[in-house]
């Protein structure tokens, strides 16, 4: 939308309301929006807010489980190295980590794969978190299951990974003689 303007020497020049064209950034602070914040005309009144709504709400947190499986997934896909989850593994988990990772399982040709779902069952005592997720690699749906430990500084490490039955596969099996 467009105005007219006088200049200092009493030419008219358009000028642009602010509003403009799609792609222009809005006024203000990065992530709000212009009418954030401000109780509506006529339909509020001043101090009540709607329910579930408040002026100051924060995007809420993932749970560790999803977390966790968004980090394996691009960990296994190739997108980030195994390294990445060094400080958030314990026991033999990195260690199943550089045995599957080289052949990225998750690796999908088409779009990025996706995690569709993330189930969680937690141990009686809330210090161990055992995780299944779903994810979707273009057609294919893959599966991946992993155990999440509270450690005594209250931070989630991953202890255990399987993809499929590869974290098992892995591993040399004894043959017959």
């Amino acid at each position: 939308m467009t105005t007219t303007i006088l200049t200092a020497t009493g030419t008219p020049r358009p000028r642009r309301v602010p509003g403009g064209p799609a792609g222009t950034r809005p006024r203000g602070p990065a992530g709000t929006h212009p009418r954030e914040g401000r109780p509506h005309e006529g339909h509020q009144r001043e101090g009540h807010h709607r329910e579930g709504h408040s002026r100051t709400s924060r995007p809420r947190a993932l749970p560790p489980h999803t977390v966790f499986a968004e980090r394996l997934l691009a960990v296994l896909s190739g997108e980030r190295p195994v390294h990445w989850m060094l400080g958030h593994t314990v026991g033999e988990a990195y260690e199943q980590l550089v045995r599957i990772a080289p052949e990225t399982p998750l690796r999908s040709l088409g779009p990025r794969p996706v995690l569709r779902r993330c189930s969680v069952q937690v141990d009686d005592d809330r210090t161990a978190v055992e995780a299944f997720a779903t994810i979707a690699t273009g057609a294919r749906v893959r599966a991946m299951a992993f155990r999440l430990e509270r450690g005594g500084d209250q931070r989630w490490r991953c202890a255990a990974v399987e993809l499929d039955g590869l974290g098992a596969a892995t591993r040399p099996v004894p043959r017959p003689a």
